[in-house]
């Protein structure tokens, strides 16, 4: 018994030290696996060639945001952005299957019928090749292995829901070969309305010119959104397969509401284009609506016909591209500068008429207006608000000259204080830059009669919307408040950020004002501008006319021809005003005249009225006269 028991127990012993020593193995063996693993891992570098080879590709896939919309005040949509579908075919789906199969023919054949069947459908969404051409592109496709055969153009949404339907399409993309590219493309619901305004963002190519245009360019960076990014690696089995967790998703773009009213646009544009459209010796014109309170641009249309167009097209921007000569418009500027500086006191204040000779200055030519004021009149001398009313280049010549020829610089100043010589920031790229003469620029002379004609509108160049901000000011009682286009940033209809009305400064006195407003409704009554006078509401507002220079200064050709641009600016009601408006026509060299008080006198004349019988802050006045 105890010899069997020592026997048993030398056994045991022997298969512990067995397991000990495989214990021990083992664990040296996982010490010098993981030793291993940790210097594959550190140290261990692959031949490039076989490591290309062998590890499937990543690629990024950028992922498109939605982009935002554009939408005018009231939340009608400008711009916006419609998904688009790209149909095509992959022609080898199910071609190997088939051909592993022993029923293979027969399923190949019926394929093949469906196929029959989807190129007759497909001639009533692309007509342009018959189902017999379809039949031969798709028989084609499949016997050289096609993965992708395109059909048509893209088709909307509506029209992608049907084809999704045809034979053999509805078998989905694995069975039926069906693919379906969604591509996003920008849709402007009202065609030309405000297109110039809305404006473009293209792809960037350097022969299209500029490729980020109006809102749609400026705000391009709220409107994208964030690209998404996600990336992709094809399988042995040629599969495109997402293997990266940090997929990061799109984040799509947001809406811009624009001070704009497409209602309002309507009207501009149709009192615009119907008074221009039949003017082959016009190259352009513009016309602005402000509200007087704010500075909100409720439209703005700009119509050009350049050498290749035979019609007028919103191609241009020329309410803020286009700096020029303001002619008589900028009369009230000389007019607010001798009031506010106290040198006249009232409108009825006289002048001596001197024939119309500016004294002091001989380089003037003589206002002809001042004979004919003498003559009907039988006077030497003519008040201020005559001269304002017939537009007298001697009148506002003689103030400029006789108040600030000693300190002119106090005049240049004025006109700096009104904002009429800058850039200012501004909703749209391209406001041209303003160019006001100084005494102190040291690379041209100064004279009187440099001080002369810009009292009278010459000298001086400013766009079109510097110029209505100064009298949406006088509307506003003296504060001038900065035009803008962007009211606020939304997100799927909350508020992100507020944009609203800014007060640029108070450029005068409400008593100033309110005399100038005078002055211009004298304009409008009796004037230049009496084409306004039987409107459905009075206006305020003055017109005027400049020509455009040629080589040397001249402003006329070598066959005497002129370049007009004939203005009128103002606001209405006169009593109350709740918009300003200013209409420039610009004309090619012709002899023809486009005055202030022409076509844009009565482009603005049609604005009113047609505005007067829709706005409902007119209501009340129309109640009130029943």
């Amino acid at each position: 018994m105890e010899a069997n028991a020592v026997t048993e127990k030398k056994k045991r012993d022997r298969i512990g030290v067995i397991l000990y020593v495989i214990y021990v193995l083992l664990l040296l063996a996982s010490i010098l696996l993981f030793v291993k693993i940790v210097g594959i891992q550190i140290f261990f570098k692959p031949e490039p060639r076989i490591q290309t080879a062998l590890t499937p590709i990543s690629r990024p896939r950028y992922i498109e945001p939605v982009r935002g919309n554009i939408i005018d005040c009231k939340g009608r949509l400008l711009a916006m952005s419609c998904p688009t579908y790209q149909i095509a075919m992959d022609c080898t789906v199910r071609r190997e299957e088939f051909a592993k199969d022993k029923n293979g023919a027969e399923k190949e054949a019926e394929w093949m019928r469906k196929a029959g069947e989807l190129s007759k459908e497909l001639t009533t969404v692309f007509p342009e090749k018959s189902a017999e051409e379809y039949l031969k592109l798709i028989r084609s496709g499949r016997a050289n292995g096609k993965k992708y055969l395109k059909f048509g153009k893209p088709v909307d949404r509506n029209m992608y829901n049907r084809i999704a339907k045809f034979p053999l399409f509805k078998e989905g993309r694995f069975r039926g070969g069906f693919i379906a590219e969604q591509q996003n493309v920008r849709i402007y619901p009202y065609g030309k309305l405000a297109r110039r305004t809305i404006g473009f963002v293209r792809n960037n190519r350097s022969d299209v010119g500029n490729t980020h245009v109006g809102l749609e360019g400026k705000f391009d960076y709220v409107l994208h959104g964030r690209e998404g990014k996600e990336w992709l690696r094809k399988t042995d089995a040629g599969n495109v397969v997402d293997n990266d967790s940090t997929k990061t998703r799109p984040e799509d773009g947001k809406d811009i509401r624009t001070t704009l009213n497409i209602d309002y646009q309507d009207i501009a544009w149709h009192a615009l284009y119907d008074e221009i459209k039949e003017e082959t010796d016009l190259e352009g014109a513009c016309l602005v609506l402000m509200e007087s309170s704010t500075g909100a641009i409720r439209a703005m249309v700009n119509l050009y016909r350049d050498g290749n167009s035979m019609d007028f097209e919103e191609v241009s921007n020329l309410a803020i591209g286009r700096a020029i000569e303001p002619g008589s418009v900028f009369k009230t500027v000389t007019l607010m500068q001798v009031l506010s500086d106290g040198y006249i006191t009232s409108l009825e204040q006289t002048i001596p008429t001197n024939h119309g000779i500016i004294k002091g200055v001989r380089s003037v030519p003589q206002d002809v207006h001042m004979l004919d004021h003498e003559r009907i009149h039988q006077t030497n001398s003519i008040s201020i608000i005559d001269g304002f009313k017939i537009s007298s280049n001697y009148v506002f010549g003689t103030l400029a000259v006789s108040n600030y020829s000693k300190k002119p610089m106090r005049f240049i100043e004025n006109i700096h204080s009104y904002h009429l010589s800058e850039a200012f920031a501004f909703d749209l790229d391209g406001l041209a830059t303003p160019t006001v003469p100084s005494p102190n620029d040291s690379n041209r002379y100064w004279s009187l009669s440099d001080l002369a004609v810009m009292g009278y509108g010459y000298g001086t160049r400013v766009t079109p919307l510097h110029v209505l901000s100064f009298y949406n000011a006088i509307a506003n009682k003296g504060k001038m408040m900065k035009p803008y286009l962007v009211e606020d940033v939304e997100l799927n209809g909350v508020v992100k950020s507020r944009k609203g009305p800014a007060l640029m400064s108070t450029i005068c006195s409400r008593a100033v004002a309110d005399t100038i407003t005078r002055a211009l409704k004298a304009v409008t009554e009796e004037g230049t501008a009496r084409r306004l006078k039987d409107a459905r509401c009075t206006v305020a507002g003055k017109t005027g006319t400049s020509f455009g220079t040629y080589a040397g200064g001249s402003y006329r050709d070598e066959s005497g021809r002129r370049k007009y641009q004939g203005t009128f600016v103002g606001f209405f009601p006169a009593e109350d005003p709740r918009y300003s408006v200013i209409c420039t026509v610009f004309s090619k060299p012709t002899s023809k005249q486009f005055q202030g008080g022409g076509i844009p006198a009565r482009a603005v004349k049609s604005l009113v009225n047609g505005i007067y019988s829709i706005d409902p802050c007119f209501q009340p006045t129309l109640s009130a006269s029943k």
